[in-house]
C-alpha cells in the first residue's frame, strides 16, 4: 500500500480586477492536490499548487497537463509514509523546478498527518488564542478606486498599509501618498510600497528620493530582478530601506542566494511558500537572511483560503516582530469557506468556524 495523489482544478473569481505594474488579473487558476493512502481512504490531506503566470518558474501553457501527468507518475511509484519525506521527494522528482507543487505536497502531507483537520502546526495561532497582525493590501487602479480602498483599511483599523504602485501615471501616486500622510501620520500608519519592478533602472533613484518625503517604511522591488549591479547600488543609497520578492524567485542553489544576499545587502526579504518551494525553502531563507541580519517577513501569493491558511500557520511558527502580507483570504468571490477571519488588522483563526471543502473540491470548471 502507498501514498496516491489526484488534483482539481478551480478557478478563483477576483472580486475586481486585481492590477499590479503587470498587468490585470479577473481569475487565478489553481489546482487542489489530494493525498491519501490506500490503507486508510477516509482521511485525506489537501494542499493548494498555485502558480502565478509570469512569475512562478513552472508554469506556462503546458502546466495543467504536466501537472496531471507528474500525479500519475507519483502513484505509479511506491511512495510509503517512512519514505514521504520532502528532500527525498524533491531528488527523485526535481522538485526544486515545481516550487507551487512542492509546497502543495508540504502542505498536503502535514494535513494528512493531522487527519485532515487543516491544523498543520500547532500554535497560539492555529489554537486562536492569538492572532497575526498583517498589512492592509491596497491594489492598483484610478486615484478613486484606490482611495477608497485606503479609507475602507483605515476604518478596519489596519496600522500598516501595503499600496501596489508602478502602474499610475507616478505624479498621480506621489499625489495618493500625500493624502495618505494628511489624515495619518508616521506615527499612526506604516506605509509599505510594492513597485513590482516597474521603475526604469536609471530613473529609479530619483523616485525613491521622491517618495521618501513621505515616510515610508520599505519598497519591494523597485526595477525588475536579475540587475543586480543597479539594485545593490539602490539598496545601499536608496533613501527607502529595499525589500527583495521576485529576486528570490527561482535561485535554488543555497551557494548563489548567501551571494546574492551578500553582494545586494537588501534591508528585507519577502517570503512567499508558493514562488520559493514551500516551507523548508522558506526556512532556508531565513536562516540566511538571519546570518547577514536581513529583516523578512511572510506573505501569501494569491492563493486561496487553503494555502493562506497553510501560509499563516507556519508564518506563527515564529517570532514576528512585523506585520504580515496575510491580507488576501477576502479577494475572491468563490474562496473556500474558511476558520480565517480579519479583525483590527489582524488574522485569526477562529475555533468555533469551520472549512466547507466539499462543494469545491468536486466544482466542474
Amino acid at each position: 500500500m502507498a501514498i496516491q495523489a489526484s488534483v482539481q482544478k478551480h478557478l478563483l473569481n477576483f472580486k475586481f480586477d486585481a492590477r499590479t505594474s503587470r498587468g490585470a488579473m479577473q481569475q487565478h487558476e489553481v489546482f487542489y492536490l489530494k493525498l491519501q493512502d490506500t490503507r486508510y481512504p477516509e482521511i485525506t490531506g489537501i494542499g493548494e499548487c498555485a502558480p502565478l503566470p509570469g512569475l512562478s518558474p513552472e508554469h506556462d501553457s503546458t502546466f495543467e497537463h504536466r501537472l496531471n501527468t507528474w500525479v500519475s507518475d507519483f502513484n505509479k511509484e511506491t511512495i510509503d509514509n517512512e519514505l514521504f519525506e520532502i528532500n527525498y521527494l524533491n531528488n527523485k522528482f526535481n522538485l526544486q523546478y515545481w516550487p507551487s507543487l512542492r509546497f502543495a505536497l508540504e502542505t498536503a502531507w502535514l494535513d494528512w498527518q493531522q487527519q485532515g483537520s487543516k491544523k498543520l502546526f500547532n500554535n497560539s495561532f492555529s489554537r486562536s488564542q492569538t492572532g497575526i497582525p498583517i498589512n492592509g493590501l491596497i491594489w492598483m487602479g484610478d486615484q478613486s478606486f484606490m482611495q477608497q480602498q485606503i479609507e475602507k483599511k483605515l476604518k478596519e483599523g489596519f496600522s500598516c498599509l501595503k499600496l501596489k504602485i508602478g502602474g499610475l501615471d507616478f505624479n498621480t501616486e506621489l499625489a495618493i501618498l500625500k493624502q495618505i500622510r494628511e489624515v495619518a501620520s508616521p506615527k499612526v500608519l506604516s506605509i509599505r510600497l510594492d513597485a513590482n519592478g516597474a521603475f526604469a533602472p536609471e530613473r529609479a533613484l530619483n523616485q525613491l528620493e521622491q517618495l521618501s518625503q513621505f515616510a515610508i517604511h520599505s519598497i519591494e522591488q523597485p526595477i525588475k530582478p536579475r540587475q543586480h549591479q543597479v539594485m545593490a547600488y539602490l539598496c545601499r543609497h536608496s533613501p527607502i530601506p529595499i525589500a527583495l520578492d521576485e529576486e528570490l524567485i527561482g535561485v535554488v542553489d543555497k551557494i548563489e542566494q548567501q551571494q546574492m544576499l551578500l553582494n545586494l545587502k537588501p534591508a528585507y526579504i519577502i517570503l512567499k511558500p508558493t514562488l520559493l518551494g514551500g516551507f523548508q525553502a522558506t526556512r532556508e531563507w531565513i536562516a540566511l537572511a538571519a546570518a547577514q541580519n536581513i529583516s523578512w517577513w511572510i506573505t501569501s501569493a494569491l492563493e486561496s483560503n487553503i494555502g493562506l491558511n497553510a501560509i499563516s500557520q507556519f508564518t506563527a511558527e515564529y517570532n514576528l516582530q512585523t506585520e504580515q502580507g496575510l491580507g488576501t483570504g477576502q479577494l475572491y468571490h468563490n474562496n473556500v469557506r474558511s476558520p480565517l477571519t480579519i479583525r483590527s488588522g489582524k488574522l485569526y483563526y477562529e475555533a468555533t468556524a469551520t472549512w466547507d471543502l466539499q462543494p469545491l473540491w468536486y466544482q466542474k470548471v
